[in-house]
């Protein structure tokens, strides 16, 4: 799982690199996310300056959004055999956060 979301990661900084619309919509964002899976673990990585540095191992407090999902659903997301949207709707997937934020989640996959 944890290669499939720095896979993941590294797309999305090539696409916001590569985007000065996405990098104009992200402008000087600082987020903290907090991936919550079933089993137990947690991964966390932070936006910051137009790009997600790394996936951390652990929880970490106060994150700005957090995902709460199982590991099959993530990979499904991961490999866009299902829609996020799609996901949350049918409950596989449940997110915590302001709705701005909650906004911005989609374009990460």
């Amino acid at each position: 799982m944890k290669e499939l979301l720095e896979d993941l990661i590294h797309k999305f900084n090539a696409k916001v690199a590569a985007d000065p619309a996405l990098r104009a919509e992200l402008g000087d964002l600082t987020k903290t996310v907090l991936i919550d899976l079933k089993d137990g673990t947690k991964y966390h990585f932070t936006l910051k300056d137009q790009k997600v540095a790394g996936l951390m191992d652990g929880g970490v407090d106060n994150p700005a959004i957090t995902i709460l999902t199982d590991r099959e659903t993530l990979r499904s997301l991961i490999l866009r055999e299902i829609g996020p949207f799609k996901a949350y709707a049918t409950g596989r997937i449940k997110l915590k956060g302001s709705l701005e934020d909650l906004a911005r989640f989609r374009k990460f996959f």
